[in-house]
Protein backbone atom coordinates (compact mmCIF):
# COMPACT_ATOMS: atom_id res chain seq x y z
CA UNK A 1 0.00 0.00 0.00
CA UNK A 2 1.35 3.34 -0.81
CA UNK A 3 0.41 6.67 0.92
CA UNK A 4 2.16 10.22 0.32
CA UNK A 5 4.85 7.79 -1.39
CA UNK A 6 5.18 5.72 1.03
CA UNK A 7 4.93 2.15 0.29
CA UNK A 8 4.64 -0.46 3.50
CA UNK A 9 6.75 -3.38 2.88
CA UNK A 10 6.14 -4.96 6.10
CA UNK A 11 3.75 -4.95 9.45
CA UNK A 12 3.40 -6.60 12.70
CA UNK A 13 7.15 -6.52 13.32
CA UNK A 14 9.07 -6.44 16.88
CA UNK A 15 10.07 -3.08 17.33
CA UNK A 16 12.49 -3.20 13.90
CA UNK A 17 15.75 -2.16 13.62
CA UNK A 18 18.59 -2.53 11.80
CA UNK A 19 17.63 -2.88 7.92
CA UNK A 20 20.24 -4.69 5.20
CA UNK A 21 19.56 -4.29 1.47
CA UNK A 22 20.21 -7.63 -0.01
CA UNK A 23 20.99 -8.23 -3.65
CA UNK A 24 17.93 -10.37 -4.30
CA UNK A 25 15.48 -7.54 -3.08
CA UNK A 26 14.95 -9.07 0.44
CA UNK A 27 15.57 -6.38 3.51
CA UNK A 28 16.86 -8.07 6.83
CA UNK A 29 15.63 -6.43 9.87
CA UNK A 30 16.10 -7.53 13.69
CA UNK A 31 13.00 -7.62 16.03
CA UNK A 32 14.40 -6.48 18.98
CA UNK A 33 11.22 -7.08 21.13
CA UNK A 34 11.11 -10.65 19.34
CA UNK A 35 14.66 -11.19 19.61
CA UNK A 36 14.89 -12.48 15.84
CA UNK A 37 16.27 -11.95 12.79
CA UNK A 38 13.52 -11.28 10.14
CA UNK A 39 13.48 -11.20 6.24
CA UNK A 40 11.06 -9.14 4.71
CA UNK A 41 10.08 -10.02 0.67
CA UNK A 42 7.38 -7.34 0.23
CA UNK A 43 3.96 -7.59 -0.27
CA UNK A 44 3.90 -8.53 3.32
CA UNK A 45 5.32 -11.88 3.33
CA UNK A 46 8.00 -11.84 6.03
CA UNK A 47 10.41 -15.09 7.23
CA UNK A 48 11.90 -15.47 10.55
CA UNK A 49 15.52 -16.96 9.57
CA UNK A 50 17.35 -16.81 13.53
CA UNK A 51 16.76 -16.67 17.21
CA UNK A 52 19.04 -14.38 19.13
CA UNK A 53 17.55 -14.38 22.51
CA UNK A 54 18.65 -10.87 24.33
CA UNK A 55 17.89 -7.42 22.04
CA UNK A 56 19.79 -7.95 18.17
CA UNK A 57 20.10 -4.34 17.61
CA UNK A 58 22.33 -3.02 14.20
CA UNK A 59 23.09 -5.35 11.83
CA UNK A 60 25.49 -5.40 8.90
CA UNK A 61 26.53 -8.23 6.16
CA UNK A 62 30.51 -9.20 6.54
CA UNK A 63 33.12 -10.43 3.54
CA UNK A 64 31.54 -13.91 4.28
CA UNK A 65 28.41 -13.37 3.42
CA UNK A 66 27.33 -13.87 6.56
CA UNK A 67 25.46 -11.28 9.23
CA UNK A 68 26.75 -9.59 12.19
CA UNK A 69 24.67 -8.29 14.79
CA UNK A 70 24.88 -6.01 17.57
CA UNK A 71 22.63 -7.54 20.47
CA UNK A 72 22.36 -4.96 23.48
CA UNK A 73 21.39 -8.09 25.48
CA UNK A 74 17.66 -7.10 26.26
CA UNK A 75 17.43 -3.64 27.35
CA UNK A 76 14.98 -2.91 30.62
CA UNK A 77 12.84 -0.13 28.47
CA UNK A 78 9.35 -1.01 28.41
CA UNK A 79 9.05 0.04 24.61
CA UNK A 80 11.28 -2.90 23.84
CA UNK A 81 8.50 -5.61 25.74
CA UNK A 82 11.46 -6.69 28.04
CA UNK A 83 10.66 -7.12 31.68
CA UNK A 84 13.60 -9.73 32.48
CA UNK A 85 17.10 -8.88 33.71
CA UNK A 86 19.32 -8.42 30.53
CA UNK A 87 21.82 -10.81 28.88
CA UNK A 88 25.61 -9.57 28.52
CA UNK A 89 25.83 -7.32 25.79
CA UNK A 90 27.72 -8.82 22.19
CA UNK A 91 28.67 -8.99 19.06
CA UNK A 92 27.29 -12.14 17.01
CA UNK A 93 28.17 -13.99 13.74
CA UNK A 94 24.36 -15.24 12.24
CA UNK A 95 24.25 -17.87 9.29
CA UNK A 96 21.35 -16.72 7.30
CA UNK A 97 20.87 -20.14 5.50
CA UNK A 98 20.43 -22.42 8.89
CA UNK A 99 20.10 -19.79 11.47
CA UNK A 100 23.16 -20.35 13.65
CA UNK A 101 24.01 -18.04 15.75
CA UNK A 102 27.89 -17.60 16.74
CA UNK A 103 29.04 -14.89 20.03
CA UNK A 104 31.89 -13.20 19.14
CA UNK A 105 32.64 -10.53 21.37
CA UNK A 106 31.45 -9.76 25.00
CA UNK A 107 34.41 -8.00 26.39
CA UNK A 108 37.08 -5.89 25.41
CA UNK A 109 40.13 -5.76 27.23
CA UNK A 110 38.60 -7.60 30.14
CA UNK A 111 36.10 -5.22 30.30
CA UNK A 112 32.30 -6.60 29.51
CA UNK A 113 30.65 -4.58 26.65
CA UNK A 114 27.44 -3.31 27.86
CA UNK A 115 24.49 -2.59 25.13
CA UNK A 116 26.66 -2.79 21.78
CA UNK A 117 23.87 -0.96 19.12
CA UNK A 118 25.34 -0.59 15.14
CA UNK A 119 28.34 -1.56 13.04
CA UNK A 120 29.44 -1.17 9.80
CA UNK A 121 32.65 -2.60 8.01
CA UNK A 122 35.34 -1.02 6.21
CA UNK A 123 36.96 -2.32 2.92
CA UNK A 124 39.37 -4.26 4.59
CA UNK A 125 36.82 -6.27 6.19
CA UNK A 126 36.95 -4.95 9.82
CA UNK A 127 34.17 -3.16 11.57
CA UNK A 128 32.87 -0.37 13.50
CA UNK A 129 31.00 -0.82 16.35
CA UNK A 130 28.89 1.66 18.92
CA UNK A 131 27.86 0.65 22.51
CA UNK A 132 24.88 2.38 23.74
CA UNK A 133 25.82 2.02 27.59
CA UNK A 134 22.90 1.30 29.94
CA UNK A 135 20.90 3.24 32.60
CA UNK A 136 19.83 1.15 35.42
CA UNK A 137 18.56 2.28 39.00
CA UNK A 138 21.25 4.29 40.45
CA UNK A 139 23.51 2.99 37.66
CA UNK A 140 24.77 4.25 34.71
CA UNK A 141 27.15 1.91 32.65
CA UNK A 142 29.10 3.85 29.67
CA UNK A 143 29.31 2.50 26.31
CA UNK A 144 31.95 3.87 23.46
CA UNK A 145 33.38 3.36 19.81
CA UNK A 146 35.23 -0.11 19.08
CA UNK A 147 36.83 -1.74 16.34
CA UNK A 148 36.88 -5.46 15.39
CA UNK A 149 37.95 -8.03 13.23
CA UNK A 150 35.10 -10.76 12.24
CA UNK A 151 36.53 -13.61 13.04
CA UNK A 152 36.64 -12.58 16.90
CA UNK A 153 40.63 -12.23 17.94
CA UNK A 154 40.67 -8.95 17.65
CA UNK A 155 38.74 -6.06 19.02
CA UNK A 156 40.20 -2.19 20.17
CA UNK A 157 38.29 0.20 22.15
CA UNK A 158 38.70 3.19 20.78
CA UNK A 159 36.75 5.97 22.86
CA UNK A 160 34.95 4.62 25.82
CA UNK A 161 33.52 6.69 28.53
CA UNK A 162 30.62 8.79 26.62
CA UNK A 163 26.99 8.17 27.00
CA UNK A 164 24.57 6.82 24.17
CA UNK A 165 26.33 6.06 21.47
CA UNK A 166 23.97 4.87 18.46
CA UNK A 167 24.25 4.64 14.95
CA UNK A 168 27.64 4.26 13.31
CA UNK A 169 28.96 4.55 9.17
CA UNK A 170 31.81 5.90 7.22
CA UNK A 171 32.32 8.34 4.70
CA UNK A 172 32.32 7.56 1.12
CA UNK A 173 36.53 7.57 0.98
CA UNK A 174 36.39 5.59 4.36
CA UNK A 175 38.07 8.43 5.88
CA UNK A 176 35.72 9.61 8.41
CA UNK A 177 33.66 7.46 11.01
CA UNK A 178 30.44 8.96 12.13
CA UNK A 179 28.61 8.33 15.18
CA UNK A 180 24.92 9.33 16.29
CA UNK A 181 24.75 10.47 20.14
CA UNK A 182 21.58 9.59 21.24
CA UNK A 183 20.60 11.65 23.78
CA UNK A 184 22.50 15.06 23.37
CA UNK A 185 21.13 14.65 19.49
CA UNK A 186 24.77 15.36 18.16
CA UNK A 187 26.86 13.87 15.46
CA UNK A 188 30.72 13.39 15.72
CA UNK A 189 32.92 12.35 13.78
CA UNK A 190 36.22 10.55 14.09
CA UNK A 191 39.52 9.93 11.99
CA UNK A 192 39.03 6.30 10.75
CA UNK A 193 41.93 4.94 13.05
CA UNK A 194 41.32 1.76 14.59
CA UNK A 195 43.30 2.55 17.71
CA UNK A 196 42.79 4.24 21.32
CA UNK A 197 43.94 7.65 20.01
CA UNK A 198 40.78 9.19 18.57
CA UNK A 199 40.78 12.77 17.24
CA UNK A 200 36.83 13.60 17.47
CA UNK A 201 34.84 16.61 16.21
CA UNK A 202 31.45 17.67 16.13
CA UNK A 203 30.01 17.97 13.18
CA UNK A 204 26.22 19.27 14.28
CA UNK A 205 22.88 19.06 16.31
CA UNK A 206 19.78 18.14 15.03
CA UNK A 207 16.78 20.52 15.62
CA UNK A 208 14.60 20.22 17.80
CA UNK A 209 13.32 18.45 20.87
CA UNK A 210 14.70 14.92 19.28
CA UNK A 211 16.76 12.43 19.42
CA UNK A 212 19.35 10.41 17.53
CA UNK A 213 19.29 6.82 16.59
CA UNK A 214 20.62 4.93 13.90
CA UNK A 215 22.07 6.05 10.01
CA UNK A 216 23.24 5.66 6.81
CA UNK A 217 25.40 7.94 4.32
CA UNK A 218 24.49 8.73 1.44
CA UNK A 219 27.39 8.69 -2.33
CA UNK A 220 27.46 12.41 -1.64
CA UNK A 221 28.68 12.13 1.65
CA UNK A 222 25.24 13.15 3.53
CA UNK A 223 24.73 11.67 7.00
CA UNK A 224 20.96 10.43 7.60
CA UNK A 225 20.28 9.69 10.61
CA UNK A 226 17.01 8.65 12.10
CA UNK A 227 15.02 10.74 15.13
CA UNK A 228 13.13 9.76 18.09
CA UNK A 229 9.92 11.43 19.73
CA UNK A 230 9.82 13.62 16.47
CA UNK A 231 9.80 11.25 13.81
CA UNK A 232 11.67 11.79 10.80
CA UNK A 233 15.36 11.50 9.12
CA UNK A 234 17.59 14.43 9.53
CA UNK A 235 20.19 15.14 6.50
CA UNK A 236 23.60 16.15 7.95
CA UNK A 237 26.18 17.46 5.32
CA UNK A 238 29.42 16.74 6.81
CA UNK A 239 29.74 20.55 7.35
CA UNK A 240 26.89 20.28 9.95
CA UNK A 241 24.00 21.80 7.63
CA UNK A 242 20.75 19.95 8.34
CA UNK A 243 17.37 19.05 6.62
CA UNK A 244 14.83 17.03 8.11
CA UNK A 245 12.16 14.64 6.27
CA UNK A 246 9.53 13.94 8.34
CA UNK A 247 7.89 10.50 9.12
CA UNK A 248 4.73 8.78 10.40
CA UNK A 249 6.41 7.05 13.46
CA UNK A 250 7.86 9.15 16.57
CA UNK A 251 10.59 6.26 17.11
CA UNK A 252 11.83 6.13 13.39
CA UNK A 253 14.87 4.13 14.41
CA UNK A 254 17.17 3.41 10.99
CA UNK A 255 17.61 3.77 7.55
CA UNK A 256 19.32 1.83 4.63
CA UNK A 257 19.68 2.54 0.92
CA UNK A 258 19.39 -0.09 -2.15
CA UNK A 259 18.08 -0.40 -5.48
CA UNK A 260 19.41 -0.55 -9.07
CA UNK A 261 20.26 3.54 -8.60
CA UNK A 262 20.48 3.32 -4.48
CA UNK A 263 18.04 5.83 -4.54
CA UNK A 264 15.48 3.52 -2.66
CA UNK A 265 14.86 4.25 1.18
CA UNK A 266 14.21 1.38 3.72
CA UNK A 267 12.84 2.94 7.24
CA UNK A 268 12.14 1.20 10.39
CA UNK A 269 9.31 2.72 11.83
CA UNK A 270 9.69 0.95 15.45
CA UNK A 271 6.38 2.33 17.62
CA UNK A 272 4.13 0.71 14.73
CA UNK A 273 6.13 -2.39 14.08
CA UNK A 274 6.74 -1.40 9.93
CA UNK A 275 9.05 -1.62 7.17
CA UNK A 276 8.32 1.20 4.62
CA UNK A 277 10.35 2.30 1.69
CA UNK A 278 10.38 5.41 -0.28
CA UNK A 279 12.02 7.35 -3.00
CA UNK A 280 14.97 9.25 -1.75
CA UNK A 281 16.22 12.60 -3.32
CA UNK A 282 19.77 11.28 -3.76
CA UNK A 283 21.50 8.01 -4.34
CA UNK A 284 22.71 6.01 -1.13
CA UNK A 285 26.41 4.84 -0.57
CA UNK A 286 26.71 0.95 -1.24
CA UNK A 287 27.73 -0.84 1.35
CA UNK A 288 30.93 -3.31 1.30
CA UNK A 289 29.85 -6.70 1.15
CA UNK A 290 26.34 -6.58 0.62
CA UNK A 291 26.28 -7.87 -2.72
Amino acid sequence: MTDNGITVVAEGLGFPEGPVVMADGSVIVVEISGRTIARCWGSGRVERVAQCGGGPNGAAIGPDGALYVCNNGGLPIGIFGNKEAPESGRIERVDLNTGKTERLYDSCGGVPLSAPNDLVFDASGGFWFTDLGRITDGAHEFGGLYYALPDGKRITRVHRGVSSYNGVGLSPDGATVYVAETFSARLYAYQAKPEPRYQRRLVGTAPGLVELDSLAVTAAGNICVAQLHEGGITSFTPDGVTQTTPTPDPYTTNIAFGGADMCTAWITLSTTGRLIKRQWAEAGLKLHFNG
